[in-house]
Formats: C-alpha cells, sequence, structure tokens
C-alpha cells in the first residue's frame, strides 16, 4: 500500500486532472443531479430523501469502485494493483488545486482584478463580482487551505484506511456535500444528511492538519510555531467544525489574517478572524499558500506511508 501511495501521488502531481479525461466526480455528480431530480418528485419529507440520496450515492460509489477493484484483480493481480493506484491517483487533488489558485493570482499580479474576480469565482461558492484585491487574496488563501483537507489530507486518510473503494466513498461524501449541503431555502432540510455526513467524514483529517500543516510551514522555512500556536487559539473559529484547522494553520504560517465578510447569494456572513494580521496581504501569499499546500501534501504523504509500513512490520 505504501508503494501504491506514492505512486498515486507522484501520477496527481505529474497529471493532476487532465480537462479532457472522464474523471469519476463528473459522473458522481450527474448522478446526484438525477437522483435528486427522482427524490424531489416523491411525497417524502425533505430531510428522509436528502438521506436516502446520501446514502445511495456513497453506497454505489464503495460498491462501484471495490468491485472495479475485484474483477482487475481476478483478471490479473497486477492489473488489480494498477486499477487501485489509477483510482487513489483520480481522488487526489494537488496540482488541480495549484491550477486554480495559480489562476487567480497570475491575473492578480498583473492587476487585473475583473479576471481574477472570474477565476475565484470558478472555485468558491462567495459572490467574487464586487471582490477587492485583499478579499481575493483572503478568498483564494482560505481555500487552498480548505481544501488542502478535502483534496489531499482526507482522501490520503481513507486510502490507508480502506484503499480506494473507501477513498472514493470519501469523494461521494464531499461532493455531496458540494452539491446540496448548503443552508439556503432549497437545501436547508435536503442537504442536511450530507452536510453532516462531510462534518464527520472530515473530523480526524482537518484535526491532523493541525498538525501537519505546521510542520510543513517548519520544514519550508515558514513560521511553523505560529502556524501551531494560531491553530490552537483559532481553531474553533470557522463557520464549519472542520475548517477552522487548516485556515488558522495557514494564516499563522504566512502572517496574514483571514475571515470577515462574505456575501453568498445577496446576503452578507461575518466570520470570525483567524490569525493575527502581521503584515497587509499580498498576491505573493496566493503563491506562498500554493507552496505550503504541496509541502503539506507531501508531509502527509510521508506520514501515511510510515504508519502503512509499521502496520506492516
Amino acid at each position: 500500500m505504501a508503494f501504491d501511495l506514492m505512486i498515486a501521488y507522484s501520477l496527481d502531481i505529474l497529471i493532476g486532472d487532465p480537462i479532457w479525461f472522464p474523471h469519476p466526480v463528473r459522473a458522481i455528480g450527474r448522478g446526484i443531479m438525477a437522483l435528486e431530480r427522482y427524490l424531489r418528485q416523491t411525497a417524502l419529507p425533505l430531510r428522509l430523501a436528502g438521506a436516502i440520496l446520501t446514502i445511495t450515492i456513497v453506497g454505489l460509489t464503495y460498491g462501484l469502485v471495490w468491485l472495479i477493484c475485484y474483477m482487475a484483480g481476478i483478471f490479473h493481480p497486477y492489473f488489480g494493483k494498477v486499477i487501485a493506484i489509477l483510482l487513489i491517483f483520480m481522488s487526489l487533488s494537488v496540482r488541480s488545486l495549484a491550477q486554480a489558485a495559480k489562476k487567480v493570482y497570475s491575473p492578480l499580479k498583473a492587476d487585473n482584478i475583473n479576471q481574477a474576480r472570474r477565476q475565484l469565482g470558478q472555485i468558491v461558492s462567495r459572490e467574487t463580482a464586487t471582490l477587492d484585491r485583499d478579499c481575493l487574496i483572503r478568498g483564494t488563501v482560505e481555500t487552498v487551505a480548505e481544501n488542502t483537507v478535502d483534496g489531499i489530507i482526507s482522501p490520503l486518510f481513507y486510502a490507508i484506511i480502506g484503499g480506494a473503494p473507501l477513498a472514493w466513498a470519501y469523494k461521494a461524501i464531499n461532493t455531496l456535500d458540494s452539491m446540496v449541503g448548503y443552508k439556503d431555502e432549497r437545501y436547508l432540510k435536503f442537504g442536511w444528511f450530507s452536510a453532516r455526513l462531510d462534518d464527520i467524514a472530515n473530523f480526524i483529517p482537518a484535526r491532523l492538519s493541525g498538525v501537519i500543516i505546521p510542520l510543513a510551514a517548519l520544514l519550508t522555512g515558514k513560521d511553523g510555531r505560529r502556524s501551531l500556536e494560531t491553530v490552537l487559539k483559532d481553531k474553533r473559529k470557522a463557520a464549519s467544525p472542520n475548517a477552522g484547522f487548516p485556515e488558522a494553520a495557514f494564516a499563522g504560517a504566512l502572517g496574514i489574517q483571514l475571515g470577515g465578510q462574505n456575501i453568498y447569494h445577496g446576503r452578507a456572513s461575518n466570520r470570525p478572524l483567524i490569525g493575527k494580521p502581521i503584515r497587509p496581504k499580498e498576491p505573493e501569499d496566493i503563491k506562498q499558500a500554493i507552496y505550503l499546500m504541496y509541502a503539506t501534501s507531501f508531509v502527509a504523504l510521508m506520514g501515511g506511508m510510515l504508519i502503512v509500513w509499521l502496520l506492516n512490520c
């Protein structure tokens, strides 16, 4: 398994998620939309319908990935291993997260605010049309921090525990939360189960990030001590029970302050401030956040491989 993790991680760093490749997340997304349409046409209470949606999508994802790996292994053990590695690789989002952040950094660096707003709008749910330079930097760093857990640490964590099937069950949970886990009129009841399950699934990985990110900061010459201190002080301040850990770790490591007002569907949401504003934000903070994300992913990988090695001794 340690070798599988290394190969899967290396593929993600080298290849990422090519646009032309039929990524499984898109299939999961289409399945969610189709089943949601069907369930909303029934007489079921919205909370029950949402729970059925979540259980069905997660169960089918786990079962299909397990079946694919099993059948590939029957065809040939090495073929089964290759398929498992490819599936774990596709569950990771290191390179794609870096690319998404760079698409905001480049126009912002060139003072093209409108283009930076459009690019950030592709990866966040908050409204970006009126964001200033400071808020664009903050939004990008917050997204990199949160997705360091969602797209890297959590998939690795579940791949170590249960291989590709469990990693993809997690990806299904995360996709459900991103599609129906909103606290608006349409999804407050229907998406409650998906949102709660996502909180549960990320509970341990998020707390691991509160240690892994400061360690990665220390190893890359950033302020690892301040990163850890910020985690201990501000980890509970985010709206999500999990997002505060990586956000606080990134804020402390970079010496900037995150949090503040966001606009969702025309409504203001004032979030507690995380970290101390050691200095004003600047576009280079996005690039530094990307470097820290890469370092964190490598530390998480090494830690996971060490655990697998120790368990197999």
